[in-house]
C-alpha cells in the first residue's frame, strides 16, 4: 500500500480523530479537524515507517519499521514516547510484524501466522498467544476503550474467510478463552472492524462486494451491505461512534457510507420489489457515496457533525458532508498533506 508521493500507510487512531502517515522519509501524525499536522518525525529519528499505532492521544505511540530506509528490523516493535523523546519499549519477534494495535491496558501484535496479547504499559508482559491461518493483512481489531461493554479481539480464524473472537478480559498470563467463530465469508477477509463498543464487527472478503456486520454476543449477521457488483480491495471499514453509519473505502477510491440503526436511508435495488436475482436483489446498497478525485487507494473515517474523512495514499485529505437523503457535499478540496522528503520540523 504504498504511493508515488512515499506514503506507506495511514491510519486513524480510536477515536478518528487523528491519523498517522507512514513514510519512507519518517512519520507524521495529523490532527483531523482541523487538519493541523501534530507531530514530525524525521528520518534521522524514526527511519522509513511502515506501520504506526496511537494510543488514543496520548504520547505513546507503536512504530514498526520498513520501506527503503529502515533503520530498525521489521520484526520488532518499539514505543516511543514523545513526551520523554525516547523510545521506551521494544519487543523483538521471530518473524515479521503484520500489524500493532493499542489499548491502554493491551498491546497486540499480529504475526503472519499467530497473534501475541501483552500487558500494557509497565509491565509488558505477554498475556496469551492466539494461532490464525496465514494472516498476511495482519488483519486483527480489538475493542478500542477499556469501559467497552465487551473487551474482544477480532482476527481471521483457521477456516477461510471465518473470524475468530477472544475475550480480552482474561488477563491472566497464559489463562485466555476459547476463541469463538464466525463463518463470515466463502473467501479470504480482506478487512475487518470493531466498534467502540465491541458489540459489533464488520467483515468483507477479497472480493469486496458485500461488506457484513455481525453482533458479537450472538454471533449472527446483523445486516449485509452492497458496495458494488464489481470486485474491488477494500482497505478500510470504519464505524461511527455511534455505530449509527458504517464507511468503507477500496482501491478504486471511492467511499461508500451505508446506515445501520436506520436502515431504511441505504437504497434498495430497483429489483428488490420484484423477488428476483435473489439476495442481490434484496441487498442493501449504501445510502450514500463519493470517489475522491485521485481515485487511488484511500482509508476512511467519520468525522464532526455528519462528514466523512478520505485520506489517500497520494496525500491528499477529503473531507464531505452528508445527509439522510443520501446527497454529499465536499468540504476540503484537494488539501495535500505535508508529505515532502525535504520538509523541516
Amino acid at each position: 500500500m504504498a504511493s508515488n508521493r512515499g506514503v506507506l500507510s495511514l491510519r486513524f487512531n480510536q477515536d478518528q480523530g487523528c491519523f498517522t502517515c507512514c513514510m519512507e522519509s519518517g512519520l507524521r501524525i495529523y490532527n483531523v479537524d482541523p487538519l493541523v499536522e501534530k507531530a514530525h518525525f524525521d528520518l534521522e529519528l524514526m527511519g522509513s515507517v511502515a506501520i504506526c499505532e496511537m494510543l488514543h492521544r496520548t504520547n505513546l505511540i507503536a512504530i514498526v519499521a520498513g520501506g527503503s530506509h529502515p533503520k530498525f528490523a521489521d520484526n520488532t516493535v518499539l514505543i516511543y514516547d514523545d513526551h520523554a523523546k525516547k523510545f521506551v519499549l521494544e519487543i523483538t519477534f521471530t518473524t515479521p510484524v503484520k500489524a500493532v494495535r493499542l489499548r491502554r491496558d493491551k498491546l497486540v501484535v499480529a504475526l503472519l501466522k499467530e497473534i501475541h496479547v501483552f500487558s500494557f504499559p509497565a509491565p509488558a508482559q505477554r498475556l496469551y498467544t492466539v494461532e490464525t491461518r496465514e494472516n498476511a493483512l495482519g488483519l486483527c481489531e480489538i475493542s478500542p476503550i477499556v469501559t467497552a461493554e465487551r473487551q474482544l479481539l477480532a482476527s481471521p480464524g483457521h477456516k477461510i474467510g471465518s473470524v475468530q473472537l477472544v475475550d480480552l478480559s482474561n488477563t491472566e498470563a497464559g489463562i485466555s478463552s476459547t476463541p469463538l467463530t464466525i463463518n463470515a465469508h466463502k473467501g479470504e477477509l480482506s478487512c475487518l472492524a470493531i466498534n467502540q463498543q465491541g458489540t459489533l464487527i464488520a467483515t468483507a472478503s477479497c472480493n469486496g462486494t458485500l461488506v457484513r456486520v455481525w453482533c458479537t454476543l450472538r454471533r449472527e449477521q446483523v445486516v449485509e451491505l452492497r458496495r458494488g457488483s464489481d470486485p474491488a480491495t477494500l482497505y478500510c471499514i470504519n464505524f461511527s461512534r455511534d455505530s449509527e453509519f458504517l464507511c468503507c473505502s477500496s482501491d478504486k477510491g471511492t467511499i461508500h457510507i451505508f446506515a445501520l440503526k436506520k436502515t431504511h436511508l441505504n437504497r434498495r435495488s430497483t429489483f428488490s420489489k420484484m423477488g428476483i436475482l435473489g439476495t442481490y436483489g434484496e441487498s442493501q446498497w449504501a445510502l450514500a457515496n463519493f470517489t475522491v478525485p485521485p481515485e487511488c487507494a484511500c482509508v476512511c473515517a467519520f468525522g464532526l457533525r455528519n462528514s466523512v474523512i478520505g485520506i489517500c495514499l497520494d496525500g491528499t485529505f477529503h473531507k464531505y458532508v452528508f445527509n439522510d437523503d443520501g446527497n454529499c457535499n465536499r468540504e476540503a478540496f484537494d488539501v495535500y498533506l505535508d508529505v515532502c522528503d525535504d520538509h523541516e520540523f
